[in-house]
């Protein structure tokens, strides 16, 4: 069990302070409510632009990162569709560089040209390598919105195309800064060496005097359901074909979540697992074969993804997945089965809770979704799952009029 104590500050920041004594470390984990999903539809890639703008320096302090060098900190940062996440890791006697740091650049974010520039330049780089210029990178440039056509959901994190990050304007990037970056927008979560009335005093001393600005109401446009199967066939200049298969599933405070989660595993969670052990070992028909879901906010998508071997006609190896799949909807999966999952899923839970920096940032992803005591719950939740949920949630999803598969082609001179 993960242990904590909450508070708020007048300002709005919600703090959660997780004590463990085990450890002569600490952490900072700051979430903000904010992701692709609240992007500007003509205007994307600017959550993921922001977090590289959030390490150019503040007001105050132009670089950031060599004060916390100096005290043996560590930082990073990642950003989904629904969230933008930055925490540091330290030795706990440090702690206050951490609130110094982290405070200033919530309230005073150094807005410069070169700034914006520099990381517009980085953010661009990053598109063209990892987006468009690796076989298949592009693949979920192309799968979100054949999968969704209102939600948000439709772009990936990077943005839709490349010239939204290069037309970025300064107006902009300060309009998205006081939208999103604001105590009242922020969940901050002190975990390690620490104790909480020490933690309290200094929130109020470095967080307690920014001003907050009125959190706002989203309202995204909710996906319909889908009631027909889509497709697109690329041919690409890739070593060998590709498909996707995605099929649109409950959002991640549906009951339904964690059924969805274990399913995923039933197909590809290690060579024992469906997928794997009857389309790459018994009847040897992909190289490599996957299946995961995206752990969206919203309702979100389970893929199954694989790589045909090059005899192998792509039709064929598409009917192979699709037998997989009508097979967990058809019969109830075995005890053994589903145990052995389960205790997967477990174990890996109870691992997570061993360092400060998975709890830290699990405590703020489940006080978003609405109480951070839920964390505690989620080993259960995965344990209650019964083979009649996997059965009727395998027949829900897995519908022809539910996919949205995308197939690579590779070009003979690839």
């Amino acid at each position: 069990m993960v242990t904590f104590e909450r508070f708020t500050l007048a300002n709005g920041l919600r703090v959660l302070v997780h004590e463990d004594n085990a450890t002569p470390m600490a952490v900072v984990n700051i979430l903000y409510d904010v992701g692709a999903r609240d992007e500007d539809p003509e205007r994307t890639g600017f959550a993921h632009l922001f977090e590289h703008l959030m390490f150019g320096g503040s007001v105050n302090i132009p670089n950031y990162d060599g004060p916390l060098q100096r005290v043996g900190g560590q930082n990073n940062a990642f950003t989904s569709n629904d969230i933008t996440n930055y925490y540091i890791t330290l030795p706990a006697a440090n702690l206050e560089t951490a609130f110094w740091l982290e405070s200033d650049r919530m309230l005073g974010l150094a807005f410069s040209e070169k700034s914006l520039e520099v990381q517009r330049s980085v953010v661009c780089e990053e598109f063209k390598q990892r987006y468009l210029d690796q076989p298949y990178g592009d693949a979920w440039l192309r799968l979100r919105p054949l999968a969704y056509k209102e939600h948000p959901y439709r772009w990936a994190t990077i943005g839709k195309e490349l010239a939204h990050i290069e037309q970025a304007s300064m107006d902009d990037v300060k309009a998205f800064f006081a939208r999103h970056y604001a105590p009242d927008n922020a969940i901050m979560v002190v975990a390690g060496n620490v104790e909480t009335g020490a933690v309290r005093q200094l929130a109020e001393k470095w967080f307690g005097p920014i001003p907050p600005r009125g959190k706002g109401v989203r309202s995204l446009t909710a996906e319909p359901p889908q009631r027909e199967a889509r497709r697109e066939i690329v041919h690409a200049s890739v070593p060998q074909d590709n498909l996707y298969i995605a099929f649109h599933g409950p959002a991640r405070l549906d009951r339904a979540y964690h059924t969805m989660d274990l399913l995923s595993d039933l197909l590809s969670q290690g060579a024992s697992s469906r997928l794997y052990r009857r389309l790459v070992k018994e009847k040897p028909l992909f190289s490599e074969i996957n299946a995961y879901q995206t752990g969206s906010i919203d309702p979100g998508l389970l893929v199954v993804e694989g790589k045909p071997l090059p005899d192998v006609p792509i039709d064929t190896a598409e009917n192979a997945i699709w037998a997989e799949l009508e097979a967990l909807a058809a019969e109830p999966v075995g005890v053994y089965e589903l145990n052995k999952v389960k205790n997967k899923v477990e174990s890996t839970l109870v691992f997570g809770e061993m360092a400060i920096l998975e709890k830290a940032m699990n405590l703020a992803y489940f006080e978003l979704l609405g109480d951070a005591g839920e964390l505690n719950r989620e080993v259960d939740r995965y344990l209650s799952v019964t083979a009649d949920d996997i059965q009727q949630l395998a027949a829900q999803m897995f519908r022809k009029e539910n996919s949205s598969t995308l197939i690579y082609i590779a070009h003979a001179d690839a």
